[in-house]
């Protein structure tokens, strides 16, 4: 019966360091823009096109 409170304590103070972490992510910022990344994929391959194209000057810009 003594194992049942030493894992119950055990795993109440695992809990309280996972929720510490979390409060200290969360007043750091970790969470406050979750919608850019999630679009960022979609316009990715036009942002490198772009970059691509400043870069790499066509025959007309050389002369």
């Amino acid at each position: 019966m003594s194992v049942i409170y030493v894992l119950l304590a055990i795993s109440i103070a695992v809990a309280v360091c996972f929720f510490a972490v979390f409060l200290l992510s969360v007043k750091a910022g970790q969470y406050d823009d979750a919608y850019t990344p999630s679009v960022r994929m979609l316009f990715e391959d036009e942002l490198v096109e772009k970059s691509k194209e400043k870069s790499n000057p066509t025959k007309s810009e050389i002369k």
